[in-house]
């Protein structure tokens, strides 16, 4: 198994204004972008080659990962010129890979430690068309759920509902045999959640479900970025790609990238963040937050539950507590 499509296109909507001028899968999480964690875990499974599937500002991936050569992989760009869907994104990503192997999936909302290779496991000894990643969550009211019988094999894919059959939901990482997806209809929207898989059970289509409990995050919301940042630098989430980046400082509850100026007087916990090249200044204290690469953290600033975009200058003694800070702006996280 070495090739896969990272599905990085979304708009990311619930997350304006950070991604007013930056797409979702490049903000930062624990130093670096949400993209760059993927790529780690995509690697340490033996993926050598990614397409990544881009629309909402792909000019933005390329400066940044190039060729893929620094991570060890080779990186191929599918740029959607309008959003085609998940269904949709994966048949025009799938395009430019000549092969017969089976090809990985990723969702770019994500953050996942689950085990990728025994999910590819699983899907190559059962001979399945597709195998979805599966997690249980306490209430499954806010996903759907996805039933699976004795097996391990999916009997349905159903949306939300007031009273669940299973905790079980989709988890966002798939399998495919590649001549499924051969089969998906060109530059049409379609969804693979709502159309292809339904569609494959009804026609009973060998659709497995790999069910796996490890740390799992949808980063889609503000609160749920900052605590997918903090996770990661409390080790509480797979942080291996930090181990190919340019860190200065990752103790227990804090990281603190390459150049960046941290006064010794700053106190910095609760699974914060410094960017490169951030400035923090004496007394600072920053707690459960991101300071994103290059921002100005004024001396005795106290900064809590809150993402510093890159730029931003906090003036000396600010109080800033669950907000976003752009440069031009500050607004409230919602509760």
């Amino acid at each position: 198994m070495s090739v896969g499509i990272l599905l990085v296109g979304g708009l990311g909507t619930r997350l304006m204004p950070l991604t007013k001028n930056t797409p979702k899968p490049m903000l930062s999480v624990a130093g670096l972008p949400v993209t760059e964690h993927q790529l780690a875990k995509a690697r340490n499974a033996g993926i050598t080659t990614l397409v990544l599937a881009t629309s909402y500002l792909s000019e933005l991936f390329i400066p940044y990962f190039g060729d893929g050569s620094r991570w060890g992989m080779k990186l191929i760009y599918a740029v959607e010129k309008e959003p085609l869907g998940t269904g949709g994104a994966i048949a025009h990503a799938a395009q430019l890979l000549d092969t017969d192997e089976s090809i990985v999936v990723f969702n770019g909302d994500v953050l996942s430690s689950h085990n990728l290779s025994e999910q590819i496991r699983q899907h190559q000894d059962n001979n399945a068309d597709v195998t979805l990643h599966l997690t249980s969550v306490s209430d499954a009211r806010a996903y759907g759920c996805v039933p699976t019988d004795a097996d391990g094999r999916v009997t349905a894919f159903l949306e939300k509902m007031e009273n669940p059959i299973t905790n079980t939901i989709n988890a966002g990482c798939y399998v495919f045999n590649p001549e499924i997806i051969a089969a998906f209809p060109q530059n049409k929207i379609i969804s693979i959640e709502r159309e292809i898989f339904p569609q494959m059970i009804s026609n009973h289509g060998r659709l497995f479900g790999y069910i796996d409990d490890s740390y799992w995050l949808d980063i889609g919301t503000p609160r749920a970025l900052l605590k997918g940042s903090a996770d990661l630098v409390c080790g509480r989430a797979d942080s291996s790609a930090l181990s190919m980046a340019h860190v200065a400082l990752h103790a227990d509850n804090k990281l603190i990238m390459k150049n960046a100026v941290v006064d010794e007087t700053a106190l910095i916990d609760l699974g914060s963040s410094i960017g490169a090249d951030v400035v923090v200044g004496a007394r600072a204290h920053i707690s459960a937050s991101i300071i994103d690469n290059g921002a100005r953290i004024g001396a005795g600033a106290i900064i809590s539950d809150s993402f510093i975009t890159s730029g931003a200058d906090i003036a000396e003694n600010t109080i800033i507590s669950a907000s976003f800070v752009t440069i031009d702006e500050i607004l409230p996280i919602p509760a």
